[in-house]
């Protein structure tokens, strides 16, 4: 397995020396010793990194990155690798999602939503848009009533869209829900029902992108992500998506042209 020397991790990152070092004395990663006692980081170890790096882009100072996530690694436990999570800045807090919930590392403290832009300093959080709620007479009307009974929201969703094929809301709340509860292939499965019915909606499109992207299906979510933003060229988020996307494909025109298409739509620099 290849190996990264500290010079490497500071040309790579542009990550101080200093940080890198408290980030090793927090406990917080553990690189091996090579030769003359040189510290050595694996490929998993600079992902870590990256997240710090992308924290202190986003003017979080050092000493609270340290401590917020050394605060992130006691709460978890040791079969779950730090990298595995989604990290960013809100404001100055630090941010984790870990499935279909955020929380602040430092507290624990859960959060209705990331408030403000979450991509600024964040590492690659790709993340569903919200759900579009089926009537109230279905009793499936926000997210609450998901994370209450899962089994009873997806049979609520079955049987909007049996009574309504047409339901793209409900199509899409399924798709999104079963994602969230890990159970990729029916979710993929949904949403191409959705589409070999005739319904095309951008945020499908969009949905399913992350989902295949989720599952390194790139070329399949590229396609999925042009779909949507044929539908709703505005659609920031999915510009967003698929400039990280192109640019893992080695397309890296297509990248900065979709970057600078999502920052012209949020205002930002």
């Amino acid at each position: 397995m290849h190996s990264y020397g500290v010079s490497d991790v500071e040309k790579l990152l542009r990550l101080p020396r200093s940080t890198i070092r408290a980030l090793i004395a927090a406990g917080f990663i553990t690189p091996a010793r090579g030769s003359r006692n040189a510290w050595q980081f694996s490929f998993q170890d600079l992902i870590v990194l990256r997240t710090a790096q992308a924290l202190a882009a986003a003017n979080i100072p050092q000493r609270r990155i340290v401590r917020a996530l050394k605060d992130l690694r006691g709460r978890l436990p040791e079969s779950m690798p730090l990298s595995g999570l989604s990290i960013g800045a809100v404001a100055d807090e630090v941010v984790v999602r870990e499935g279909g919930t955020r929380w602040a590392a430092e507290t624990g403290q859960y959060l209705l939503a990331f408030e403000g832009d979450p991509d600024a300093g964040s590492l690659r959080v790709v993340e569903p848009a919200p759900p579009r709620s089926p009537a109230r007479d279905e009793a499936v009307d926000d997210d609450a009533f998901e994370r209450r009974d899962s089994a009873a929201a997806l049979r609520a969703y079955d049987a909007a869209i049996a009574a309504d094929p047409s339901r793209v809301d409900a199509r899409i709340n399924k798709g999104r829900l079963l994602h969230e509860l890990g159970r990729y292939e029916e979710a993929v499965r949904t949403y191409l029902d959705a589409l070999e019915s005739g319904v095309h909606d951008a945020l499908l499109h969009y949905n399913l992108g992350v989902l295949l992207d989720d599952l390194d299906r790139k070329p399949q979510a590229q396609k999925a992500y042009e779909a949507a933003l044929g539908l709703d060229p505005r659609m920031a988020d999915a510009h967003y998506n698929l400039a990280l996307l192109c640019e893992e494909l080695d397309q890296p025109r297509e990248a900065i042209r979709h970057m600078a298409q999502y920052r012209r739509l949020v205002g930002g620099g």
